[in-house]
């Protein structure tokens, strides 16, 4: 078992995942170190939000373990696992805030709910969490009157409200424009640095999660493709990960489904 000082605050051994005959992932084993950006990367469907949600015990593995700061987390009482949980911070793909709270009762509900902080203290926090992302001054605001990059900030500021030790990001640049784009990039890094978290950012987005990414998970056929700083994948000569990386649409991961011949399939003729 990992030691809660071990460098890894997360660590899947030999782990398997599957929805019935379907496996999704097969003997699956790395770590993501703490204090670190790991990115976790690949094609669609490899199995990167899979993964997210076996850390917070959303799903059990089939097989192998997954500990997390040394503890098991498919071993975990339901009374443990919510205390594991309210050490890690989520942000959604698209945000996910309540529509009908504004921007400060977004920000103050996982206060409120899981602490007994009296609300001038809440009011302090959710004041603090908005000005690091920026967005202090649209506290009164309703989700339906801020941008979609915006709005992402603002989920940013509510999932690190309680000060988390583990920060995931599923597709944070999915949808954003070049400048809210950069301006999420830098705010990962950012507050990693700032509050001494792990982060860990599925993406597809490669320049953008290079830049802030100190270490990079290549997940391909529900295995580890790759794995190593950004610069080391862009030098590997693997032909997979040199497609992946460059964006290529010739390689390993072919853009035609498996097919009959295109002279079978106008001719008539059965397979």
């Amino acid at each position: 078992m990992t030691l809660p000082n071990s460098p890894l605050l997360v660590e899947l051994k030999n782990l398997s995942f599957g929805y019935g005959d379907r496996t999704i992932l097969s003997d699956l084993s790395f770590g993501i170190p703490r204090g670190k950006v790991t990115a976790l990367m690949g094609v669609s469907g490899g199995g990167k939000t899979t993964v997210l949600r076996l850390i917070g015990g959303q799903y059990r593995a089939l097989n192998g373990q997954l500990t997390f700061d040394g503890q098991d987390v498919g071993q975990m009482s339901t009374e443990q696992l919510y205390a594991a949980r309210r050490r890690m911070g989520m942000l959604f793909q698209f945000g996910a805030l309540f529509t009908d709270m504004d921007v400060f009762d977004n920000v103050a509900f996982p206060l409120r709910e899981h602490t007994k902080m009296s609300e001038s203290m809440v009011r302090d926090i959710v004041l603090m969490k908005l000005d690091a992302v920026g967005l202090r001054g649209a506290r009164n605001l309703m989700p339906s009157e801020i941008s979609g990059g915006m709005g992402r900030r603002v989920a940013l500021a509510r999932a690190i409200a309680l000060d988390p030790d583990l920060m995931m990001y599923d597709e944070p640049f999915a949808g954003l424009d070049p400048i809210s784009l950069g301006t999420a990039a830098r705010l990962i890094r950012k507050l990693n640095d700032s509050l001494g978290i792990t982060s860990v950012v599925v993406s597809h987005d490669v320049d953008e999660t290079f830049q802030i990414a100190d270490h990079v998970v290549v997940l391909a056929n529900g295995k580890v493709a790759a794995q190593g700083t950004p610069e080391s994948l862009r030098q590997t000569s693997d032909p997979l990960i040199h497609q992946f990386v460059n964006g290529l649409s010739d390689g390993p991961v072919h853009f035609h489904y498996p097919a009959k011949s295109i002279a079978e399939d106008f001719s008539g003729i059965s397979a």
